[in-house]
Formats: structure tokens, sequence, C-alpha cells
């Protein structure tokens, strides 16, 4: 207990120099939340404040139950896609009550640890999820580069060059809040023609109050709300997982996936009491978070306090932030991102590996959903790994003036068991046949079959048929699921 408590605090607060790089990062981080609330609002068909006071609840509970130090989580366009039938069809008071059930939902996942199913996304799958999460995130600016005027064009030019440039003066302060405030003073002291956040929609005054959905309790309204509450609570935990996975990469530790999970319920239920969405972390948000130097606890829970701040104080003077400032921000976390050295990869990793990584990205960039082109790549590499083991299989025989002797090695499952069973058709005529199995391991009772076929149709043509060499895992599958065979048995010939 002592050293978790002691770990905990120390994701809190390491030293007065990481404290001051969290509170800046999470500064900007907050900055860039509120367009794109604002935005997954306007796709969920409800008022911007119900995606900024999510995304305020979602910071502030997570940095404080998460089990992902200095990721990001709030109000993600993944969650508000799904739910803009519901609200259109029964208002915003039963996605509120969906929340709160999503949120339940996810806080079961973690108790049965839901998250060990990470370990089944291979690599290729990640970085193809990574590099679509990067071309999205351009594309969610292009409507802001379209229609617009040079000085948009210019802000955003001179923002980057800010970005990049800044620190190689300093790094202090984070080259993203420094192009930010700088490009807001020019915005608003030359009056240049350009979009601003106010332009996205009406900021919320004052503070969210708590208040249950207003909802019946019946099962009528259980069956409304719980096909989006478990899309939801899913496409959450996945894109979390995965983010969770790659902010491990960036900074180089390691992170408690089951407490994040239960993190992410609570957190939803409590932006749900609030009058806030769904959501769950944020790629984009969780790269600008890392690359400012936020680490620990303190950055998350600023971004979410932060904001809270900008919209009950500053509300009228963030309404001016030029969207150009913002924009370039997002470019620089979308190059970032992007896995480049995955391009020159193409060509030395094994052609399965990159497909899967390209059908990744192909199928998240076109249907704009994650979760949908994540199980795609986990599936093609669940057949190609299927493949490429049933490969890994041989049978050798030897007559001998005894009898015949086949050698089995390798892997024996439902993707090989054909080989299997083809490899003892049109054997030499021998009465005693022994098949050594003690190279090769049998998985399932698709390989159980095959075995069981094999021997009875040697019993029925009178041989003597012995197997040997079963490893411990192997005997035990046998010896449950075999109608023919048992381990260490010999079999004789049919009975007439």
């Amino acid at each position: 207990m002592s050293h978790s408590l002691t770990r905990y605090r120390r994701e809190w607060f390491t030293d007065g120099a990481s404290a001051r790089r969290d509170v800046l990062a999470g500064i900007v981080v907050a900055l860039a939340l509120i367009p794109e609330a604002i935005g997954f609002s306007i796709i969920a068909g409800v008022d911007p404040r119900v995606g900024l006071y999510a995304s305020v609840a979602i910071a502030v509970v997570i940095a404080l139950i998460g089990g992902r130090p200095g990721m990001i989580s709030a109000a993600t366009a993944s969650v508000a896609v799904l739910v803009t039938p519901l609200v259109r069809e029964h208002g915003v008071e039963y996605l509120f009550a969906a929340t709160i059930l999503m949120g339940v939902v996810q806080g079961i996942a973690g108790l049965l640890r839901l998250d060990l199913l990470m370990q089944f996304v291979s690599r290729s799958v990640i970085t193809g999820f990574v590099n679509a999460l990067a071309i999205l995130i351009f594309m969610a600016q292009l409507p802001q580069l379209t229609g617009v005027g040079w000085e948009t064009y210019a802000m955003i030019a001179g923002g980057l060059a800010v970005i990049y440039l800044f620190p190689r003066v300093t790094k202090a302060v984070p080259s993203p809040l420094v192009a930010i405030l700088l490009l807001t003073a020019i915005s608003i002291g030359l009056g240049l023609p350009v979009h601003t956040v106010g332009d996205m929609g009406k900021l919320p005054e004052g503070l969210p109050s708590f208040a249950l959905p207003q909802v019946p309790l019946t099962l009528d309204t259980l069956r409304i709300i719980l096909p989006y509450s478990l899309t939801m609570a899913a496409v959450g935990l996945l894109e979390s997982m995965l983010t969770a996975q790659i902010v491990d990469d960036m900074t180089d530790t390691d992170s408690d996936k089951k407490r994040e999970c239960m993190g992410q319920g609570g957190a939803n239920v409590v932006s749900a009491l609030l009058g806030g969405m769904g959501g769950c972390a944020m790629i984009g948000q969780s790269v600008i978070n890392v690359t400012s130097g936020g680490r620990g606890r303190l950055s998350t829970f600023v971004g979410g306090a932060f904001l809270l701040f900008l919209l009950a104080v500053l509300g009228p003077y963030v309404g001016r932030v030029p969207m150009p400032a913002l924009v370039a921000v997002m470019i620089m976390v979308s190059i970032g991102t992007f896995s480049w050295s995955s391009i020159s990869n193409l060509r030395r990793h094994p052609p399965t590996s990159s497909v899967v990584m390209l059908v990744t990205v192909v199928v998240v960039v076109a249907t704009q959903d994650l979760s949908l082109g994540v199980l795609s790549g986990v599936l093609l590499s669940g057949i190609f790994f299927a493949g490429k083991v049933q490969r890994m299989f041989a049978v050798e025989g030897e007559v001998t003036g005894e009898g015949a002797t086949y050698r089995v090695s390798g892997q024996i499952f439902f993707a090989s068991v054909d080989r299997f069973t083809r490899a003892f058709q049109g054997e030499a005529e021998a009465h005693r046949v022994i098949i050594d199995v003690s190279k090769a391991h049998f998985w399932d009772i698709s390989a159980v079959g095959a075995l069981d076929k094999v021997v009875e149709r040697l019993r029925r043509e009178g041989r003597t048929v012995e197997v040997i060499g079963y490893n411990e895992a192997s005997a035990q599958i046998v010896d449950r699921f075999a109608l023919h065979d048992k381990t260490g048995v010999e079999i004789g010939a049919a009975p007439h």
C-alpha cells in the first residue's frame, strides 16, 4: 500500500521543474481542447457546453483516478459520432443516461481485466492506428484552410515557425503556448479578418451544475440506451488503451491499464452528472501535452481545471483566439504523430506486417471509425499468423522391416489439420504404424479430431497403431477429447 501511495505521489510531483512544465503544458492543452470540444458537440447535435463541460470533468477526474499519467482524456469525435441518432431521436437527457451506463460498463470491463485484450494488438496495427489518426487530425483542419484569405495562411505559417524555432531559443516555455499567445496578440492588434474560437459556437458562462438525467427509470429506457452505451464503452476503451500504449512508448514509461479502464468509467459517469457527453483519451492532445513537457497527473489536471477557468472567467477573451493559431498547433501534432519511419519500413518489414499496417490506415481513414480499423488490422494479423504457423509443420515417414514410423513436427491446430491428415494417405503397406509426435504440439479439438481420423482409418485397414511422444499439454487435451486414442496406450488392430 505504501509503495502504491509513494508512486501515486510521484506521478503528481517529482520536483519544481517538472511541476512547472506540467502546468505550462496543461495550459496549452486547455486552449487546444476548446475548438475540438465545440466541434464534437456540433457532431453530436448538442449545445457546445455539453462537450466543453465533458472535457473539463473527464480531464480532472482521469487525472485523479486514471492509470496513465500525462495522457489527456476529454470529449472525442469517436464517441460523439456514435450518439448522434440517440440525441436526434430521444434528446440530450438520454445522452446523459447512456453516458452514465457507458461509465458503468467501462468500470466492469476494468474489473474483468478486458484491458488484457490489448496483448492481441500487434505493433503493425498500432503503427497503422497512429498514422491514421495523424491523417484524420490533419483532415480535420481542412475546413479552416478552405475559403479563407491569405492572412490565415500567413498566420499558420508563422505559428509553425514559432512552434519549431522557439525551442532553439529556450525550452522553458512550450512553443505551442508562445505561438497561440503571439498570434492572438497580432490578430487582435491588427484586427485581422480570420476565424476565431468564438466563431465555432457560443462559449458557456458560469460553472456546470450537478443533475441526474431526467429520464424514466424503466426497461424501455434501458433498451434505448444500452446499445449506445455498450458501443461507446468499447470504442472509448479501445482508443484509450491504444493511446496509453503510444504515450508509454513516447515517455518510455509503463501504465496501469486496468486502472485506466476503471478511471475512464468513473470520469464518464461524473461527466454525465455535470451535463457533459462521453469521452476517452485523445491522441492529439496527449501528444501536445507530452511534447510540451507534460509528464505527470498535474498536467492533465491543469488541462481540465484551466479550461474551466477559461470558460467561467475569460470566456470573452478566449473567444478572440484566432483559429489559425490552433490549426498550426494541430498540424504540428499531425506531423509529430505520424510514424515517418513506417514509410521506409514498408520495404524492410515482412510484407504481411506492411499489409496489416496499410489496411488499418485505409479502413480508419475511409470510415473514420477507429474501432473498425483496429479490428480489421487485428483480424488480418490473426489470419497471417495462423497461416505462418500452419506452414511450420512436417511429417517424415520411414519404412523398416518392423513397420512404418512417422515423425510429426510443428503445430497441429485448425489451420494445419488438413495437411496432417493428408500426410498419412498413400503410406507404404505396413502392419505396424508408429506416429511419433515428440516434436509436435496439439493445440485444439480440431487437432485431436484429425488424430482420431487418422487412427480410425488405420484401424479399419487392420493396422496396429501406436502414438508416442506426447508433451504434457498435448497429452492432456488428447486424453480429454480423443475418441480412439489415449496417450501412451497402444491401439491394437480393429476387432472383427
